[in-house]
């Protein structure tokens, strides 16, 4: 039954994570992270799956490994936050705080990718 619940949660988690990539209010790494050790406790074939994907792995592998990631995927992240925070802001222009809010954020997400170690190629 634990095994199960794990993988559950570790589909669950992959999931928001994907969607994190395309809302930027949604951490990404923290779900993946948990996909991970999920996986990592529920089933092999799923860890070694979720460590070794084309897209998502490299990311985890270095953020486990090294804390770090590539300077490419810092600045492209930083980018898309900024632009759908920006959109965002204009569509909540008529109100006072959302936009603050939305600003406070924007800057600590920012602050916290930036403080990461940056992968040398």
């Amino acid at each position: 039954m634990k095994k199960y619940l794990l993988i559950t949660l570790g589909f669950i988690s992959l999931g928001l994570g994907v969607l994190g990539i395309l809302l930027p209010l949604l951490p990404t790494t923290p779900f993946m992270l948990l996909s991970a050790f999920c996986f990592y406790k529920s089933s092999q074939r799923l860890h070694f799956w979720l460590l070794n994907h084309r897209v998502f792995g490299k990311f985890i592998r270095n953020y486990k490994e090294n804390r770090a990631i590539d300077p490419k995927t810092k600045w492209v992240t930083l980018i898309i936050l900024w632009a759908t925070i920006g959109f965002s802001m204009y569509l909540f222009w008529h109100t006072v705080y959302i936009p603050i809010l939305l600003l406070v954020i924007a800057s600590l997400v920012s602050w916290h990718i930036l403080s990461l170690k940056t992968m040398r190629e």
